[in-house]
């Protein structure tokens, strides 16, 4: 039982005892002490002094009183007001790094059997073009949280849905033949998403040209995108995609491969993978078919023109749409026909959808569809919803050819790094030099985007992120990096690292707020999970390593002369150490042991 708790246990019975309250954990609560106040943890007893009949000092005083003599825990206490400030006792500290240096994975609780299965849905691209800025907020926060979820016991499938069909993969199908001139990724030198995503723009290029000339010659804006005859192509391109048409079948099958190959090496670079993927192409007509079936059981409705409909105002909701009228799917029954094969596929306990705020209400009514249609999880599916990422210099269109490209970020942010420390990386090898510069790329470009709440839209500045001395992803790894430095010289000197001293120990106020800082983690881990919230691991890593660098500026280790004290700050630099790694690694973010 952490301190915390034995607090809270000791407070709800001191209650009980003092005052006859029947107390529990959630109106006891227990926080850490504000640092302008003395203590380590505060009560606030407002909740109790309707039964306590007595003022806010006098409760706090008479409950403080109760927890010195009766929780060994607790060794000292002052009142504020109605606010109990408590000071843990210096025994427990020592008693508590013990219990988390003896856990190699502190705060990280494996999945057992039986334990629940979450299933986790994030990329979703689309293999009409690369991935891009905004696809890269998606991913990066897509495997915080399936690490975020795995790490509070939980059997975690990572997903990916891809969007290879529709009238968006047809123009670039159709650019390709008109203007490629059989070229390939070998014989253009360019990743198989790029070279697609070239073709997509260079469609509404001649689109815009002809619904242009189309206007010239009298047309309306309108009159002149529904006349197109590159638009009409397209359209009977697709067409002939859901008729089946062997040639384009075919085609589509190999620029599609193209794509996929393309995404692997990206994905890769991230450090993103997944346990299945599943594919539009796939999920449509079984979506369909599910639709169908809601139908004939009165679930749904049919309109005069043959369309499919979902009744929603029950629910304060409108009418949704299911199946056009000419019998093609929408959006909606994709997600369907996927639900259903995901839990025919996983028997999912849980499902979260990584997709930006903008489909909102796509998934309150999708949740609304899943549950009638008797798919266990439906109702309680959660939608991770996320704000726009842009640049400083604002939004980003892919018809444009306007986007940023996420090939071309992830490089520009390993050359920023190689160039930001290039004064860290005297005496490395080339291949150790890369790998840093790789590593505290890729870690500025993380950590940069995963410490913003993901409800809010933000702005990627890269120059920021790879600030060594902010609250960045190079600060952080630097910091660790300079502890396993400590730590390797500790070793050289015959030191051990592990072992904590057999003497009593005077901490100081320093050592103390740390040792507390590390207990956190595991608290930290929880609350992420049960908010779903990134970020909050990533500002804790920030914090430890803020209190760290200042007890490292402070106090000395190698030279402290007592040898006991040496031992307790050496045992202390490595479990700032581990935690540090392990709250990174959560994150997606690599550390280096040298830099």
């Amino acid at each position: 039982m952490n301190i915390e708790s034995r607090i809270q246990k000791a407070a709800i019975e001191g209650l009980k005892h003092l005052y006859s309250i029947d107390a529990n954990e959630n109106n006891v609560q227990v926080l850490k002490t504000k640092k302008e106040f003395q203590g380590h943890y505060t009560i606030a007893v407002f909740p109790f002094l309707k039964q306590s009949r007595k003022s806010p000092e006098a409760t706090a005083t008479e409950l403080g009183e109760y927890l010195v003599a009766n929780e060994a825990a607790v060794s000292a206490f002052n009142v504020i007001k109605g606010f109990l400030n408590l000071t843990v006792a210096p025994a427990c500290w020592t008693e508590l790094l013990a219990g988390i240096n003896a856990d190699p994975h502190y705060g990280i609780t494996a999945a057992a059997d039986g334990a629940p299965t979450v299933m986790v849905e994030f990329s979703s691209p689309n293999t009409n073009k690369p991935l891009h800025l905004g696809h890269v907020r998606n991913n990066l926060l897509g495997i915080a949280l399936s690490n975020i979820i795995a790490a509070n016991g939980n059997h975690v499938v990572k997903t990916n849905i891809v969007n290879d069909r529709g009238i968006h993969i047809c123009k670039s199908m159709l650019a390709w033949l008109k203007y490629g001139n059989g070229e390939t990724p070998e014989t253009s030198h360019k990743k198989g998403d790029h070279l697609i995503g070239d073709y997509y723009v260079e469609f509404d290029k001649h689109y815009k040209a002809e619904v242009a000339d189309l206007m010239a010659s009298g047309m309306t804006k309108e009159e002149a995108e529904a006349a197109s005859p590159l638009m009409k192509e397209a359209r009977e391109m697709l067409v002939r995609w859901e008729a089946g048409d062997k040639d384009v079948r075919d085609l589509w099958s190999k620029m599609n491969g193209w794509v996929y190959a393309g995404f692997d090496e990206t994905y890769k670079m991230m450090g993103v993978s997944f346990d299945k993927i599943y594919y539009e192409s796939q999920t449509y007509l079984v979506g369909k078919e599910k639709v169908l079936e809601g139908l004939d059981k009165g679930i749904f409705y049919r309109k005069d023109d043959g369309s499919v409909w979902a009744d929603l105002t029950g629910e304060g909701l409108d009418h949704k749409l299911l199946l056009r009228s000419d019998g093609t799917s929408v959006y909606m029954t994709q997600d369907i026909g996927t639900a259903k094969m995901r839990y025919d596929d996983y028997k999912i306990d849980k499902m979260v959808y990584v997709v930006g705020n903008e489909q909102n209400y796509h998934f309150q009514v999708l949740a609304i569809l899943l549950d009638r249609l008797g798919i266990a999880w439906g109702r309680h599916l959660v939608h991770f919803s996320y704000g726009m990422v842009e640049l400083p210099e604002g939004k980003m269109k892919s018809r444009e050819g306007t986007v940023v490209d996420a090939d071309d970020l992830i490089a520009k942010m390993i050359d920023t790094a190689r160039e930001a420390a290039s004064d860290r990386l005297d005496g490395c090898t080339k291949e150790e030099a890369d790998d840093i510069a790789r590593i505290v790329g890729l870690g500025a470009l993380k950590y940069f985007i995963l410490k913003v709440d993901a409800t809010k839209n933000m702005t990627f500045n890269p120059k920021e992120s790879i600030d060594f001395n902010g609250n960045t992803g190079p600060f952080i790894q630097y910091t660790y990096a300079r502890i396993r430095s400590v730590l390797r010289k500790a070793a050289e000197m015959g030191l051990a690292t592990d072992q904590l001293p057999t003497g009593e120990v005077a901490l100081t106020a320093k050592e103390e707020s740390l040792i507390q800082m590390l207990s956190e983690f595991a608290a930290v881990v929880r609350q992420a999970g049960v908010d779903y919230n990134p970020s909050a691991i990533a500002n804790y890593a920030y914090d430890l390593v803020k209190e760290y660098n200042q007890f490292y500026h402070d106090f000395s280790i190698l030279r402290e002369e007592d040898a006991n004290v040496r031992a307790l700050r050496l045992v202390l630099s490595s479990n700032v150490c581990k935690i540090i790694k392990e709250a990174m690694s959560l994150l997606g973010i690599e550390v280096p042991e040298r830099m």
